[in-house]
């Protein structure tokens, strides 16, 4: 079986890993993007000729030109969970198999929010930059954690990794999720409004989709209890950045940290990321090998199915997929 890698050099090493890679190797022919670019459409299909499968990182979209270009292509494997940039239906009217990734970067940037938290808190990369420069920071406030209320904006499966790690902080734990119950008696389910108002730390961790796009708005950053903090890791999708950055200059909020934003891949906007009353980071909460190997692994198994003529976990669009019927798979 052929495979195409669609990473580039730098995204291979960032977002697949060398032992993923070995392991692909291992079950089937490997060919790699070594154009530099993130390729798409008719030429992401001329690259990957006569392979069976794509396995795609997240900068290399599925879009419909891929798939009605691509003759020999029976799947398309997206090495990460967000799909949305697939074009599912054009890829089912080809009879291409689309399968997705699951969720290995829980802990990864769940950890990322506990320090992004105490940054805010506590000013270390502003005092750190400082003494960078040659200027003496002054010995500023912090505040604590222990104590603090945690907003939670979203009990999928960062929130109910996150949750628990406030609670032993010391940390008093609210939860804003109207599909999602907590279990743990010690965890508030309030409406998202009630959360806005008592939360110290608002973390932002829900679903991005139609109906949540620009969640965090003008009202509810006006909602948001005076001095308290806002992080970003999910989607910039979430927020209005207008709305943020008045939050910001008008005092409403005392700071945010961002990992995502409007920007392309999801990266935060520059000009909101270089405010003063923020902390950006590029995109990197699911960046380390643990979180990466993961989802890199997930399409070894994938590809792994195929080979031996088994229909892989973690597929989307299994029943509309004939081509698979040249693996001898049956898509039903």
């Amino acid at each position: 079986m052929q495979v195409y890698l669609t990473h580039t050099a730098d995204a291979l090493a960032n977002y697949y890993g060398e032992r993923a890679l070995a392991a692909l190797r291992g079950v089937a022919e490997v060919r790699l993007n070594e154009t530099g670019r993130h390729l798409a459409g008719a030429e992401l299909a001329d690259a990957a000729a006569g392979c069976q499968a794509i396995v795609s990182y997240r900068q290399s979209p599925g879009e419909a030109a891929t798939f009605e270009q691509a003759p020999d292509l029976i799947a398309f494997l997206r090495c990460a969970v967000d799909i949305r940039n697939i074009d599912v239906a054009a890829a089912s009217a080809a009879g291409v198999l689309v399968t997705q990734a699951t969720p290995g970067f829980i802990p990864s940037v769940a950890e990322l929010v506990i320090g992004q938290m105490i940054d805010l808190a506590r000013g270390i990369g502003a005092a750190s930059a400082s003494y960078r420069r040659g200027e003496v920071p002054p010995a500023s406030m912090g505040r604590q954690l222990n104590g603090s209320t945690l907003g939670v904006i979203g009990f999928g499966a960062i929130g109910r990794y996150l949750a628990p790690l406030g609670l032993a902080l010391g940390m008093r734990v609210l939860v804003a999720d109207p599909f999602a119950t907590p279990d743990d008696a010690r965890l508030e389910h309030v409406p998202l409004e009630r959360l806005l108002a008592e939360s110290d730390f608002t973390v932002c961790l829900a679903v991005a989709n139609a109906e949540t796009e620009k969640l965090m708005d003008a009202a509810a950053f006006a909602r948001m209890k005076r001095g308290a903090y806002f992080l970003n890791p999910s989607r910039g999708n979430l927020v209005d950045e207008a709305a943020l950055l008045a939050a910001l200059d008008e005092g409403r909020i005392a700071g945010c940290a961002m990992d995502v934003g409007r920007a392309p891949d999801q990266m935060p906007t520059p000009a909101l990321a270089a405010h003063p009353k923020v902390i950006a980071t590029p995109h990197i909460g699911g960046l380390t090998p643990a979180a990466i190997e993961h989802q890199a692994f997930d399409t070894v198994r994938q590809v792994t199915a195929l080979a031996a003529g088994r229909l892989p976990e973690h597929a989307v669009n299994a029943a509309e997929a004939h081509r698979l019927a040249r693996l001898g798979i049956s898509p039903a």
